[in-house]
Order: C-alpha cells, then sequence, then structure tokens
C-alpha cells in the first residue's frame, strides 16, 4: 500500500474525517434501533437476498452473499434471527469466522427496491434441530444455521442503488459481453485437468442438483 498511496495523503484521525465530510443529522442518528421491530420484520420478511460480513479475530474479512425464498430467514423474537446454512462450496469462510470472532454485518435487499436493511450484531452457529426444521426446503433441512442476537438495525439510504442503476434492466451490459464465470475459475484454479468446459458442467450441475 505504501508504494502505490501518497503516505501524505493518507487520512489518519476521525477528526481529519470530520473535518472533511462532517456529521450525521439527527435523523441519520436516531433512526438506528437495537431491536427488530414490525418494520424490520415486514423488510426481512420480503428479502430473498442478504449480504454477510464477518471477520476473525485478527481482522482478515469476508463478505459472502446469502439468497433463498422471500422470507427465507427466520426471526424468533426482536432480537433473534436465523440464517441458514444451505449446501455450497465447503470453504465455510463465514462460519469459521464466526467461530473466531461473533461479530457480524448485514445488509438485506429487496429486488426493486432502492432502501436496505442493516443489521448489525453478534452470531453463532447452531446445529439445533428445532430451529433448522423450521427452514426446510423440498423436506431438505438445513443442518448447520447462523444465528444472530440483534444490536443494531436500520435502514440505508438509496444513493448507492440510484448511482449504480442496479435494478434498471436497461442499464445491464449485455450477456455475451459478462465476465465468465467458468473461464475465470480454471484460470484462477490452473490446475490440470479442469477445462473451462469441464468446469461449467461441474457448476450447471451443483445449480440444477445441489441447491438444497
Amino acid at each position: 500500500m505504501e508504494n502505490i498511496m501518497n503516505m501524505d495523503e493518507l487520512i489518519s484521525s476521525e477528526d481529519e474525517l470530520r473535518s472533511i465530510v462532517g456529521y450525521p443529522s439527527d435523523l441519520v442518528i436516531r433512526k438506528v434501533i437495537p431491536f427488530l421491530d414490525q418494520h424490520c420484520r415486514e423488510f426481512i420478511a420480503q428479502s430473498p437476498f442478504l449480504v454477510m460480513s464477518t471477520a476473525d479475530k485478527s481482522g482478515l474479512c469476508d463478505v459472502s452473499p446469502r439468497g433463498d425464498d422471500s422470507g427465507f430467514v427466520l426471526v424468533l423474537d426482536d432480537l433473534h434471527i436465523i440464517i441458514p446454512e444451505r449446501p455450497g462450496n465447503r470453504r465455510i469462510d463465514s462460519m469459521r469466522n464466526i467461530i473466531s470472532n461473533p461479530q457480524i454485518g448485514l445488509i438485506f435487499l429487496i429486488p426493486g427496491m432502492e432502501e436496505t436493511l442493516r443489521i448489525n450484531g453478534q452470531a453463532c452457529v447452531t446445529k439445533d434441530p428445532a430451529l433448522l426444521g423450521q427452514m426446510q426446503v423440498s423436506g431438505k433441512i438445513p443442518t448447520l444455521g447462523i444465528g444472530v442476537k440483534v444490536q443494531e438495525c436500520y435502514i440505508h439510504c438509496a444513493k448507492a442503488f440510484k448511482r449504480s442503476q442496479l435494478w434498471n434492466p436497461l442499464s445491464w451490459p449485455k450477456e455475451k459481453s459478462l465476465p465468465n464465470a467458468a473461464q475465470i475459475l480454471a484460470d484462477h484454479a490452473n490446475i490440470t485437468g479442469y477445462t473451462k468446459k469441464e468446469i461449467q458442467e461441474l457448476l450447471d450441475e451443483s445449480y440444477t442438483k445441489r441447491l438444497y
């Protein structure tokens, strides 16, 4: 980083940051609540997708997506939710981090809505069959779940979505111009015997047969 950034231009204190950015309004400060009210519950019930941020005890960070049918996150009460852990690539980055450092950040999205719901809290990994059984899909029960004790909830404004035009199909790139996931995996893994075609077949098989 030192070889890329001009060290004389780096911000090193909150006071310096505030001198440039300023301070939030009373509305922004007061919008944060420490529990799930009816508005938060309704938002979660309509959300099919969230982004999960965790870090290990050394501070190494990870961000991971989670998605399912709307309302896939189980709300237990005003302070607790459970996120089902569906079959993945077995890296278990988020869960390993949670065991090391329970702090977690979540952003819930609803398609077409530009505001998001942010939740910060403390997480744990559970194998409780009574809880997991409530999140089964087609008779398949998740083997693990991520529990979150809510510490902060608030609505995040829509500026990032308006700037990016994320929900506007007219702004989307043409399908043929998109990065090719199979090619990226083949080049990054660089393992003999895994061609782009073979990796695409593995991805297709995973997406069609191992979602749950």
